[in-house]
């Protein structure tokens, strides 16, 4: 018995709000999420994501606004009558229950017959390649393998939509490579949407179809994660997606998305506008992974720190005014040295907005 998803067209968050007492964790959150889409709510600690997650299963009741699959209104229904699929970032297994017993128990609490629950948990057991497993107790599996049992337990059901609270956060950095391919093979399979909370900008960008970048409660951003990774639309979004090299500048004319020449503490350098800009104040933004030694750099500093990662050696490097620079050389660079740092034009990005 294959398993795959339950029909529908679009999960449809319209003007989610959730308070706690005064505390308005989520703002007014609209999203469509279509069958078969992988979305990843991205964003650090405390920005809503966990929360808005929880307010899709059912955990947590709204505020205000609505949540509604196809033309169906859910979020009034109890977690157990939404149908959907959930993996929690501890696993949340039962340890005295069996792994076969820990899949089927949804199954169980839906009354299906046995002779179903022993079929549907056999194809599950061997869609997270788990297959020999089924006796043991989550005990005796590895942290990999608890993670396996998780999704294999919110799967069974073949729910329209699997959610996944951080699920890889706790497993060391060669499993968190596996599983990411693993999820999405098997959401591959299943026809589902998935939402996938992170805030870890690798996973969502290895893993998402589109990513949604949260802060305090709010929507800033929504894209491919090709357009969010290339063409940050709001500083604070650039920040959080790797831009660490923020660097408060001016520009003389305004312009409108041609390639501007800023001024920096004692230099100039020219940048990519994003969106309209007036003469004044700006932002650049640059990543370290862009930011290396140049000869015709604009920025002359001295390295700080330098650290060897396997390809290549990033350090920091201090401008003659203290600003502090992170970047990156294909070759080794010294305590103490002097460099002249630069970057290409179109990965110099112009904000508007001082940080």
């Amino acid at each position: 018995m294959a398993i795959i998803s339950k029909d529908f067209r679009a999960l449809r968050l319209d003007n989610v709000q959730r308070d706690f007492g005064a505390f308005n964790a989520l703002k007014g959150i609209t999203l469509d999420i279509a069958r078969g889409e992988f979305v990843a709510l991205l964003g650090p600690s405390g920005c809503g994501k966990s929360t808005a997650l929880n307010c899709v299963a059912g955990l947590l009741p709204l505020t205000d606004g609505t949540i509604s699959l196809d033309d169906t209104r859910i979020d009034q229904l109890s977690p157990e009558h939404r149908g959907f699929g959930m993996v929690f970032q501890n696993y949340a297994l039962f340890p005295h229950m069996t792994v076969a017993r820990n899949v089927g128990f949804g199954l169980a609490m839906r009354g299906e017959s046995k002779a179903n629950i022993v079929e549907r948990v056999a194809e599950a057991l061997r869609l997270v390649r788990l297959e020999g497993q089924a006796d043991k107790l989550p005990g005796q599996l590895s942290g990999g393998q608890q993670q396996r049992v998780a999704i294999a337990r919110a799967i069974v059901v073949a729910p329209p939509l699997v959610m996944m609270d951080e699920p890889l956060s706790n497993l060391d950095a060669k499993l968190r490579l596996e599983m990411r391919a693993e999820i999405r093979r098997i959401h591959a399979h299943l026809g589902s949407a998935t939402i996938y909370v992170t805030h870890d900008q690798d996973e969502a960008l290895s893993l998402a179809d589109r990513i949604v970048v949260m802060r305090q409660g709010e929507v800033r951003q929504v894209g491919t994660p090709e357009a969010l990774y290339a063409r940050p639309a709001t500083l604070d979004v650039a920040e959080f997606m790797g831009f660490r090299n923020l660097l408060p500048g001016r520009i003389d004319t305004g312009t409108q998305g041609a390639a501007a020449v800023v001024t920096v503490e004692d230099t100039s350098c020219t940048g990519t506008p994003v969106g309209p800009l007036q003469p004044g104040a700006v932002t650049l933004a640059i990543r370290p992974d862009d930011l290396s030694p140049r000869d015709d750099g604009p920025f002359a500093a001295h390295v700080e720190q330098v650290e060897y990662r396997g390809r290549a050696f990033f350090g920091i490097a201090a401008t003659g005014r203290g600003t502090s620079l992170h970047f990156h050389s294909p070759v080794r660079v010294k305590q103490g040295e002097a460099l002249r740092l630069g970057a290409d034009p179109d990965r110099i990005l112009i904000y508007g907005a001082a940080p």
